[in-house]
């Protein structure tokens, strides 16, 4: 029996283990690619065709076109390539930290302020 095994589920939480790493791996790719200039301005310029070119499903583009980080970790996106992608689309940090608290984002600053003040 592994750890992971033996550890109840975080609520909320989407583990990121093999079969994640499968099933996001073409979103993963797009994501990797965008460490290029080019392909950031490509994908800026053709979102679609970029999406097609890397052969995302349905439910990975689905989750790029609504800028969802969660749908897109849901999708087998891991955080770190995802964050390429979150820059393109201009969120910060606290944006994609409120999409997981599912606060807004004034609400989200206002716990991290409140938190430091601890």
């Amino acid at each position: 029996m592994t750890s992971k095994d033996q550890m109840p589920p975080i609520p909320g939480t989407t583990i990121f283990d093999g079969a994640m790493a499968m099933k996001g791996y073409a979103l993963n790719k797009m994501c990797f690619s965008f460490n290029e200039k080019i392909n950031r301005d490509d994908f800026l310029a053709n979102e679609e065709g970029v999406m097609d070119r890397f052969g995302l499903t349905e439910e990975q583009k689905q989750a790029v076109r609504s800028r969802n980080v969660l749908q897109m970790i849901a999708a087998g996106g891991n955080i770190y390539y995802l964050a390429k992608l979150a820059g393109i689309f201009g969120l910060t940090v606290q944006d994609v930290g409120a999409q997981q608290t599912s606060m807004s984002v004034e609400d989200f600053k206002a716990k991290l302020l409140a938190a430091g003040d601890d």
